[in-house]
């Protein structure tokens, strides 16, 4: 499911992020996660941000998703 504005997420590694916007790449279309962690604002692409975490790289990791919805 996509995300969407003003949700919150987990990342992997631990950080809470909120989604700012979605946006488009002004050439190739593809979709950005445009969010806000501490204060600085970073972009991903859709398809990134929607992956499952590399489990060979990182073996620990229990959180199935790069990033997890919080829910409220």
């Amino acid at each position: 499911m996509k995300p969407k504005k003003g949700e919150k997420y987990r990342h992997f590694k631990g950080n809470v992020i909120t989604v700012l916007e979605i946006a488009k790449h002004t050439e190739t279309l593809e979709e950005m996660v445009v969010y806000e962690h501490d204060g600085e604002i970073w972009v991903r692409p859709m398809k990134m941000f929607l992956e499952k975490v590399d489990k060979v790289k990182y073996p620990e990791v229990t959180q199935e998703y790069r990033f997890q919805k919080i829910e409220e």
